[in-house]
């Protein structure tokens, strides 16, 4: 693992109807079978994990991730059309509600627990498990 920081970090602006400045503090780069692992003050955690075909990205959606304190979901911007995963943080579904409105993001599927992830897989390949 090797990581490079930023100092001072790289700002930017984002966001459509609220603008804020975001702080690229630096950039991490692992090796196959090495894992990285994110923290909030709260608990929660994200692992990253390198593999030689590229990244696991999230720990399982309906096991490890629900666990650390995150529910996983597909988003979809309304205005560009684009979508993102996001992982929100137990307890802070209010502030996620607050930028989800004011980003014109909808929530196309919350990817937390197994039945929500059988019903996309099951819209997306048309059969059960």
């Amino acid at each position: 693992m090797r990581f490079d920081s930023k100092d001072p970090p790289r700002r930017f602006t984002v966001g459509n109807a609220e603008t804020f400045e975001m702080h690229d503090c630096g950039t991490l780069a692992l090796a196959p079978d090495e894992q990285v692992t994110l923290t909030t003050e709260t608990g929660a955690e994200y692992d990253v994990a390198r593999k030689d075909w590229g990244f696991y990205a999230t720990p399982s959606l309906n096991g490890r991730l629900t666990g650390f304190g995150l529910r996983g979901a597909l988003i979809r911007n309304v205005l560009t059309g684009r979508y993102f995963v996001f992982l929100v943080e137990r307890g802070c579904e209010e502030a996620f509600e607050a930028y989800r409105a004011a980003e014109s993001l909808e929530v196309v599927a919350w990817l937390d627990s197994t039945a929500s992830l059988d019903n996309v897989r099951a819209a997306l390949i048309g059969d059960k498990p």
